[in-house]
């Protein structure tokens, strides 16, 4: 098990550069997309920080409260965009919006939006477009090489947990059609109180039947309802951060760590601690794997899981989380990862083969201490292990140390084009970044 240790972390960051145009590409009848091929850094129009030789573009702008994004064959871009929206695109209507690159400029020049719901999560398996629209996932037919669906949706899944709490229903699709989806926790520890100073948890904590876990349906089946016999994995708190590996048989997630250790429990955590607590942590998912919450939380600077205060913990003791699986990997607390993505392109050099980038959000929980995150990070998976550091791969989304809500951009998508590009969604401004490696 590897786990980064903030203190030994040294990365030196270089402003980042943008694609060359590529020149008219004969667009057809069709309009096809055009798949760019590592082009080269000739101006700055992400203004993200990024490591030497790699290139950001601004591929969409405003074009709402951007959430998860998937890249068809062609090069084309679908985006959910969320109802409940942030920022200066916060009157931006939600659902879908489908982007295309004619031109090969590196930036979106045919925009087409259908839908009226959006949330966040999204996939293409199949010949359809799947979308998380709030308590549903519904999907569209998308035939190849078009922006727009053929015909209506149809609901695959309904039924699921709404508000109060996270309401993220994010997703992804096996090669074979399975569908797991994230239902987050409507609470910070299920307690008696929420987020009450004090307030003990609830023993047999019914948010788990429901809530913070992984459910399992069939991507080609119609108004599948969740149960506790779909339910997958429990004890994860809220993992919007989710994706497959390469292969798309193996599950893994990111999920957001519980809050407040010190507002609620000021006797036995002090503010720095509960700023560096929980482990924002990797793990790899398995069916019936539990991994503790509301129980247990994993403290990052000892590397090992603790009870919660809320079930007696003191800090130190670990009683009933003793037996919980290790992590693979353990970030920074309270960076609020909301995607994760194994990197199988080729446009990037070799050592990011294989490795895994998170998209981190940003903190609203280290007060008074500054928050932190909005950032991209990459994790090298040499081996298929992780590294003992990761890396801060993208940065400058804000500035630094935002006060709440005030950050200019904040991540949340990622996804890997079939040329080897990564997309970086953005829900506050509404931008969507187009990172390629320029060789140089």
């Amino acid at each position: 098990m590897q786990i980064f240790r903030l203190s030994s972390l040294a990365f030196v960051a270089v402003t980042a550069c943008t694609a060359a145009q590529a020149g008219n590409s004969g667009q057809s009848k069709e309009r096809a997309a055009v798949v760019i091929d590592a082009p080269a850094c000739a101006r700055n129009d992400g203004g993200l920080r990024l490591p030497p030789g790699f290139c950001a573009t601004i591929f969409a702008d405003s074009i709402g409260s951007a959430r998860h994004l998937v890249v068809a064959p062609n090069g084309d871009v679908f985006v959910n965009l969320q109802k409940t929206q942030r920022g200066p695109v916060a009157s931006i209507p939600a659902g879908i919006v489908g982007l295309r690159d004619t031109n090969g400029d590196g930036r979106a020049d045919v925009i087409e939006r259908f839908g009226s719901g959006g949330n966040t999560g999204i996939a293409l398996h199949d010949g359809y477009l799947y979308a998380d629209v709030g308590t549903s996932i519904v999907r569209y037919p998308i035939p190849a090489g078009q922006l727009r669906p053929s015909g209506p949706a149809d609901t695959v899944v309904t039924g699921m947990p709404g508000q109060p709490g996270h309401a993220s229903r994010n997703f992804v699709i096996t090669p074979n059609g399975t569908m797991y989806v994230n239902f987050g926790s409507p609470s910070n520890a299920c307690q008696l109180k929420d987020r009450a100073e004090g307030s003990p948890g609830k023993e047999n904590c019914p948010e788990l039947e429901t809530r913070a876990g992984i459910w399992k349906f069939d991507a080609n089946g119609h108004s599948q309802r969740p149960s506790l016999e779909s339910r997958y994995a429990t004890g994860l708190r809220n993992s919007v951060a989710l994706t497959l590996d390469a292969s798309g048989t193996r599950l893994y997630a990111v999920p957001n760590g519980r809050d407040q250790l010190s507002g609620n429990w000021p006797s036995l955590f002090t503010p720095q601690q509960s700023a560096d607590l929980p482990g924002e942590v990797f793990v790899e998912v398995n069916a019936r794997d539990d991994y503790g919450w509301p129980f247990c939380y994993y403290d990052g600077l000892v590397h090992q899981y603790r009870l919660a205060p809320e079930y007696g913990g003191d800090g130190k003791s670990v009683g009933r989380c003793s037996a919980l699986k290790q992590p693979i990997y353990s970030f920074p607390a309270h960076w609020a990862p909301l995607a994760v993505q194994f990197y199988s392109g080729k446009n990037f050099p070799s050592r990011y083969r294989n490795g895994v980038f998170v998209a981190f959000h940003g903190s609203w929980n280290r007060d008074p201490l500054p928050q932190a995150g909005y950032n991209v990070v990459f994790l090298p998976m040499p081996d298929g292990r992780a590294q003992e550091q990761f890396e801060f791969f993208a940065e400058g989304f804000t500035t630094p140390n935002p006060a709440r809500n005030t950050a200019a951009h904040r991540p949340v998508g990622l996804a890997v084009a079939p040329d080897g590009a990564l997309y970086i969604s953005d829900d506050v401004g509404g931008r969507i970044y187009r990172v390629t490696w320029s060789g140089t």
